[in-house]
């Protein structure tokens, strides 16, 4: 993104606009000497592919400047306000370029693909395979979700990254070199490549505010304190319904089975940063104390509910400290998922295994016909027993093996769970 002669009333995106790939600033694993991208647009013969990832990481200006680079026709699609009437004028101005005097190929580059739905994506297909334009599809969601099978198998996929911060920084140095921003303090640039979050647009947009502003109260250099009164309360970008809170949440829950209470705290404060509803997460807690925790700490579940309801009760701010309460708790509880694997696996055995009668007598017998027919005949009442424990008697259907579903581990109460289990084990194996 270096300066070009545009006046200088034009919006400072443009003005640092990469002309040829030397300029693209980040994706060096796709870009740099050698790597995928780069070989694409030196060899020659442009191919469809998917570029995936965050905003304002270059996905758009990858695909203008590999127009630029075969010498094609640009024509854009946003999936958020086209449609099939849109994608047919595309389609008839790919055939006019390629039908013309000097006939020329055709980008076809389509923002936020992830947005059509199956047919709008389908209507690509034919004119993809024909080689009437070559198609970008640039998505911040997961293709392999949103993007249809049949047109993700004849696209490449690359995966943009979140610029660095030296990037962002490169980015303002252009942006001074043009005088386009006045000086900037280390201490307020920190916090603006903080506040840019990866995303170069969103940079430059605070750039250009700022120099607004800036110019308007004759600040330069532009300091932290001044910053701050400008921009506000630092927010940090967050999608709450894509790629990015799902793995977001994935750290936090993984956090907790890993028994790391700093990173599963540092987690569940990132995700309320972003926006994130505290309900959603109190849901999530509650899953935790169950899945991965489950019978090693019984109180685990009764304080993911408590913090749940207490958050209810005192909505945000103030109930978030309860639910991060219940974050630290569940992340030094002891841990197992022997509860959840048990009950996955009396799921599948109950799947896959024929529908076994339940033993006469186990049945009860409400009326005089159930009792002639036996039903509950010979069923011992365990607390009339011995310690409360009726030995040898028998709960599964008939011919039924011991499964074995529900395997403590040796952590937290599921010691002695398992200690009293195999006290009972060897009381049935006495009786014979």
């Amino acid at each position: 993104m270096t300066a070009v002669p545009l006046s200088p009333h034009a919006p400072l995106a443009e003005r640092l606009r990469p002309r040829h790939l030397g300029e693209v600033i980040g994706q060096q694993h796709l870009l740099g000497e050698g790597m995928a991208l780069r070989l694409a647009f030196e060899s020659g013969q442009p191919h469809s592919c998917i570029l995936w990832g965050p905003p304002g990481v270059g996905k758009t200006t990858i695909a203008r400047l590999m127009a630029d680079a075969f010498d094609a026709q640009f024509l854009s699609i946003s999936a958020v306000l086209g449609g099939i009437k849109d994608i047919r004028e595309a389609v008839e101005k790919a055939e006019a370029a390629r039908a013309g005097l000097h006939p020329q190929r055709t980008i076809m580059f389509v923002d936020e693909v992830h947005r059509f739905n199956k047919s709008q994506q389908d209507a690509f297909l034919p004119h993809v395979e024909s080689g009437l334009f070559t198609f970008i599809g640039a998505t911040t969601e997961n293709p392999s979700f949103e993007v249809n099978s049949a047109l993700l198998s004849r696209a490449a996929v690359y995966v943009l990254q979140p610029l660095a911060e030296d990037d962002l920084a490169h980015i303002v140095e252009r942006a001074q070199a043009i005088q386009a921003i006045p000086s900037v303090e280390p201490a307020a640039l920190n916090r603006l490549l903080a506040y840019a979050d990866g995303d170069a647009r969103r940079l430059l947009n605070t750039l250009e505010t700022l120099a607004m502003a800036a110019k308007q109260e004759t600040i330069d250099p532009v300091t932290d304190h001044w910053l701050m009164r400008v921009l506000g309360e630092r927010m940090r970008r967050y999608d709450k319904g894509g790629e990015q809170f799902y793995d977001t949440i994935s750290a936090l829950h993984k956090s907790v089975r890993g028994s790391d209470p700093d990173a599963a705290l540092y987690w569940f404060v990132r995700m309320l940063d972003g926006g994130a509803d505290p309900r959603y997460m109190a849901r999530r807690l509650i899953r935790m104390a169950s899945e991965d925790i489950g019978l090693a700490d019984p109180r685990a579940l009764r304080m993911a509910l408590d913090a749940a309801d207490v958050y209810e009760r005192l909505g945000s701010p103030e109930g978030e400290l309860t639910l991060a309460q219940c974050v630290i708790y569940l992340a030094v509880a002891p841990k197992s998922n022997a509860a959840y694997k048990a009950f996955k696996a009396a799921k599948a055995w109950v799947k896959q295994d024929g529908t076994r009668p339940v033993p006469v007598h186990l049945r009860n017998a409400p009326t005089q016909l159930m009792k002639q027919l036996d039903y509950g005949k010979g069923y011992r009442y365990a607390h009339d027993e011995e310690d409360g424990f009726a030995a040898g008697e028998r709960y599964l259907p008939e011919g039924m093996p011991e499964p074995g579903f529900y395997k403590p581990v040796r952590r937290g109460l599921e010691i002695k769970i398992a200690d009293k289990l195999e006290e009972l084990r060897k009381k049935n194996a006495a009786t014979g």
